[in-house]
């Protein structure tokens, strides 16, 4: 290996690294708490280092979202392969997307409710944002409906789910009815 090649790969666990300790601190304790001083110190590398990764804590949100969009890729690519039939695989994708926001509260926050400066639905949006819209429509496309673009449903259905993740974190939905609500959704939006 060249000096070079190992100097891009510390760089690159480097990088990894900032963004681990990120969500970390995140999901422990807020994103307010995520300065890049507390990164540094918790890494154990000088703030220039970091700077040296990103420009601060914006892009170090993006790059948590960007991790967080290709996890909840796999999760639901996961849930759906593991359930046989339309109505289950919408039902699997459903509670696994309510799931990961209720296991993942800041990633989901930096994916959906932060400025992480990533373009969202735009030629320019990133792969794994991409990418994760698409494993809810491998799905949601089959049961669309006639006439219906799969598209515009699977960001419908979306709607509805962030909603209920949203509200139900936030204490505006009672958190006891989850399963309720998203079989709800599954029965009345999906055409099975």
């Amino acid at each position: 290996m060249s000096v070079q090649e190992r100097k891009q790969r510390e760089r690159a666990d480097r990088e990894r690294l900032i963004v681990d300790t990120a969500r970390e601190l995140a999901e422990q304790q807020g994103w307010d708490a995520v300065t890049t001083r507390r990164l540094a110190e918790a890494i154990e590398y000088s703030q220039p280092v970091l700077y040296s990764h990103f420009r601060g804590k914006r892009e170090i949100i993006g790059a948590v979202a960007l991790q967080g969009a290709a996890d909840l890729a796999v999760a639901v690519r996961a849930a759906t392969a593991a359930a046989d039939g339309p109505r289950e695989r919408v039902t699997a994708l459903a509670r696994a997307y309510l799931d990961f926001a209720a296991r993942n509260p800041a990633v989901y926050d930096a994916l959906f409710q932060l400025d992480g400066g990533l373009p969202y639905a735009q030629e320019d949006t990133p792969e794994p944002l991409k990418d994760a819209f698409a494993a809810l429509m491998e799905t949601l496309g089959e049961v669309a409906g006639e006439g219906v673009h799969p598209g515009l449903f699977t960001e419908v259905f979306w709607a509805a789910l962030h909603g209920q993740a949203t509200l139900t974190r936030a204490g505006r939905l009672p958190a006891g009815d989850v399963e309720r609500r998203a079989q709800l959704v599954v029965d009345r939006l999906a055409v099975l």
